[in-house]
Order: C-alpha cells, then structure tokens, then sequence
C-alpha cells in the first residue's frame, strides 16, 4: 500500500491561487468522490489507476490531499501523482493546469505520514503551535469518513495523527510562544492607530477565528465592537459576550463607514466587500483610515480595495511577519516535537509494513481450514462405521501432521544451493524445532 499528501500551502503558493483552490465546507464530500472517481477511471498510462482511500484537508493555509493507494512508491509515481493531482484540483475548479502544477508538492509514505503530523502538531502553520489546525483536521477526517473516503490506512493514520499532536501539545511548550492571528492583527492595528480606545471595531462572521479576534480586540477596549453576521442570533451570541453589538450581513453597504477597523472571515465562496462599497464608505468618513483584515480563503475583500489611498488592508499572508516574531523563544519546543514525531512515524510505518502480510496470513489460516475440515470430515465418517475412537484420533492426529508438513518437505526436499540452505534456516524458526 502507498501512503501519499498532495497538495499547496501558504509556503508554496500566494492566497490568489489557495482561495482559488479551497473547497468549502459544504463540498467536501462531493470533492472526495470526485477524486475518487477521477483517479479510479481506466486509464492504461496512469500511475495510479485506483485511488483505494482519499480525505482533503481545505484550510485559509492549505489545501492537501490525502490518499492510500496500490500504487508504486517510485519518483516517477509521484511526479505522475503530482500531474494527477493537478489536473484533478484545475478540472475541479475550472483553473488552469499550468497555473497550478508548479505550486503542488507531494510526500510519499513516511514523508506523508510525518507531514500529516507536523500539520496536526501545529509545526507546518504560518503560527507556529496553532491549535486551530487539529480541529480542522478532525472536521475534514469526519467529512471523508461520511463520504467513504476512508478505509484501514488513512484511519489509522489520522487516528495516530491525533494522538501525536495530543502528545506533543501536552509534552512540549510548541503552543506556549505563539503569536496568533488575532495577536497579530491588533500589532498591525496599532500601527495605524495611537489607541484603540476610540476606534469602532467590526468583525464580520461568527465562527472559531472571528472568536478569537473579538476576544482580542476587546481586550483593548474599543470604544465599540460589532459582529455582523448571516444569522443574526449567531451574531448576538458572540456579541454579547464581549457586551457588542450585533447586526444583519445585509445591513452592511449601509453602514460600513461607521468602523475604523474590519475583520471579516467567513466561509463565503465570492468576496462579500467589493471595490465600490468600500469608495463610498471611505468618502461617507472623509478619508478617515479605515484598518481592514482579510482572513478568509476565500477571500472576503476584494483585492483592488488595498490600491485605495485611505485604507490599509492586510490579508492572512501579509500577517506572516509579524506571526515569525518570536520564533527563537520556541526553538527548544519545536526540537522537543519533532522527535516526538520522528519515533511515531517509525511506530506507524512498521504497521504500514506489518499490514503487507496479512493477506498471507489470511491464505495461510484459510489453507489450514480447509485440511482441519478434511480430516474431521474423514474422522467421523470413521466412527460412523463403527472404528475405535482411540483408532480414529490417532489417525486425525496423524492426518493433520502429515498435511501440515507436506509442504514444507516439498518446498526442502526441491530446492537447491542457496535456497536449500534458506529454507533450512528458516524453518526451524517457522516451526520451533531443535537442530
């Protein structure tokens, strides 16, 4: 079985082409039978003609796909991996091929393995111990899971993948230093702004990273912080525990001008703030500075509005260096997990190894059967004519030894030179006999 990670991240590929590429929530299973069905198609000149098991991973960062496969583990299999996988994302998403294959790397075996754990552990982030990540790996594990894309190997991939980034979480201080994205959108903000004591605040969204930021910014004591969200009682929820305010998504164009600060991440398809509401928002406040975070993949914002004089917009690439402050404070930490790491992808690629033989086994037990069958079925047909049971286990018992062993004798008695002496060494072992 070949383990391989297909796929592009922040440090790969720009945001214009990951939210090009990202997958929505809502179309994740329909993409992983796409794959499926993509790689499983009969094609004579593929490396990979049968996709076993697939899981995607779509995040602002990332897009990865993950599959277990009979493939071959050869450097001409992943570059035909890597096309494969190209083509699929550029087909899927109306791209260009040539657009996107230079951007795509791939992983084979217990490089996919220790990449699936780097990336749960927080240690392949733009925020370096980002919790984040984890749940995001277990949502898209249960979304492929729900559309059969998982099978033995990937589930016992992930499966080990989550206990590795528990380990590591709990052992190391990878978490303890990191700058986060919300953290390092209030530094921006301040360089825009002396205080946030007087600034309105905007966060446009309600889910786990629009979390964060409310709490962040709120700690500085805006002089307002609204949410602004689809679902009005999603919106209040999250407003009222910073004592905000909430409102509708569609009273927006309405009232952008009234905030000095946006943050807008949501999971929407199409940008949601165009080019033309931010001009009339930018003249209804006469050019006052309006600070903006972009932190969708798909972007929110469109990105003609950072050409506009008064408005400083910053997307999750453009908070990258002020994230990389700090890193020498978690080098001893990220040490400490990548051998953590290191021991459990050996641990996991010796099951990877042991699994090979099971269908060997299976032959093995199925082949042992049938004789036990055969003798018993000889047997009570002897003590249904009447023999002595006594006369009848002996010759079970004899029966059973002489079937087992006629294979072996065989395989002994035909061979010569360097396999006699093989199969010789070997069978006492097989067999735990005395020589």
């Amino acid at each position: 079985m070949h383990l391989l990670a297909v796929g592009l991240n922040h440090t790969t590929a720009p945001v214009d082409l990951r939210e090009k590429v990202a997958f929505p929530t809502e179309d994740i299973g329909r993409a992983i039978a796409a794959a499926r069905a993509w790689f499983g198609r009969e094609d004579a000149n593929a490396a990979h003609a049968y996709l076993g098991e697939a899981a995607l991973l779509s995040t602002c960062n990332r897009t990865e796909l993950y599959a277990a496969n009979r493939g071959g583990g050869g450097l001409g299999d992943i570059e035909a991996s890597i096309d494969s996988t190209a083509h699929f994302l550029a087909d899927y998403h109306k791209l260009p091929y040539a657009q996107l294959r230079p951007f795509l790397y791939a992983l084979p075996q217990d490089n996919a393995v220790r990449h699936a754990f780097r990336v749960a552990s927080g240690l392949d982030s733009m925020v370096l111990g980002e919790p984040q990540i984890l749940g995001q790996m277990k949502d898209a594990v249960r979304m492929a899971d729900a559309a059969g894309g998982l099978g033995t190997y990937l589930h016992q991939l992930f499966q080990r993948t989550f206990a590795v980034a528990k380990e590591v979480r709990s052992t190391t201080e990878i978490g303890a230093h990191s700058v986060s994205m919300a953290a390092a959108a209030v530094r921006l903000s301040e360089r825009i702004f002396d205080t946030l004591a007087g600034q309105n605040v905007l966060c446009i969204g309600a889910g786990e990273m629009i979390e964060l930021c409310a709490t962040h910014f709120a700690a500085q004591n805006p002089k307002s912080l609204t949410v602004a969200n689809r679902t009005m009682e999603r919106g209040q929820a999250l407003a009222h525990r910073f004592n905000g305010q909430a409102m509708r998504l569609a009273d927006l164009p309405a009232r952008l001008h009234e905030f000095d600060i946006v943050i807008s991440c949501t999971a929407s398809s199409l940008p949601i703030i165009g080019l033309g509401l931010v001009e009339r928002a930018v003249k209804a406040r006469r050019h006052k500075p309006m600070f903006m975070v972009d932190l969708a993949v798909p972007r929110d914002i469109e990105s003609e509005v950072s050409r506009l004089d008064d408005v400083f917009l910053y997307t999750v690439d453009d908070l990258g260096a002020v994230i990389q402050s700090g890193m020498e404070n978690r080098q001893a930490a990220v040490a400490q997990a990548e051998s953590i790491i290191e021991t459990r992808v050996q641990s996991f690629m010796h099951w990877v190894d042991s699994r090979t033989v099971v269908p060997l086994i299976q032959d093995l037990q199925e082949s042992g059967e049938t004789l036990r069958l055969a003798e018993l079925d000889r047997a009570r047909k002897m003590l249904l004519r009447g023999d002595d049971a006594e006369a009848v286990l002996e010759a079970l018992s004899r029966g059973l030894t002489a079937k087992f062993l006629h294979g072996p004798q065989q395989a002994l008695h035909h061979a010569q030179g360097d396999e006699r002496a093989r199969l010789a060494a070997l069978l006492p072992q097989l067999f735990r006999t005395k020589r």
